[in-house]
């Protein structure tokens, strides 16, 4: 049974899914900081939808459109993950670009917070803070 497309994919899955060999995505990982897979005790990594398109990014920019490594880490530098993510999606899939953006990119708006919704996290975050202290002194003994 097939997986669906929002499942997770081992590193021979991705591999087989982008075609290409399993010490590539290894390769890659160590020369492009923005692949970066999850990974599970033992270091086995898990490939998420937005990851397989920022790995076909790199894939169709290095072998169809004959990038260098350096080339490919310019084109992110300058131009951004969206140019990478885009080369791979190629014309007919533009459509999907803009929510694979905002699951690559989702870490970066924690600063586009409003107040009352940094005052609740900041009361949160003091409230999680008593109750470590309270639960410190129940482990001492206090």
């Amino acid at each position: 049974m097939a997986k669906g497309p929002n499942a997770f994919r081992t590193i021979s899955e991705a591999a087989d899914e982008l075609g290409v060999p399993q010490h590539v995505l290894r390769f890659w990982e160590t020369k492009f900081s923005f692949i970066r897979p999850m990974k599970r005790a033992g270091g086995r990594r898990f490939y998420r939808p937005q990851d397989i398109a920022v790995l076909n990014g790199v894939r169709a920019l290095l072998h169809a459109e004959g990038y260098t490594i350096k080339g490919v880490q310019k084109l992110h530098r300058e131009q951004g993950l969206t140019h990478v993510i885009a080369a791979g999606l190629g014309s007919n899939g533009s459509g999907r670009l803009d929510a694979l953006i905002d699951d690559v990119e989702a870490p970066r708006v924690a600063h586009d917070l409003t107040d009352d919704a940094r005052d609740r996290l900041t009361q949160a975050l003091d409230d999680l803070a008593r109750i470590k202290a309270r639960l410190d002194g129940l482990l001492r003994g206090v």
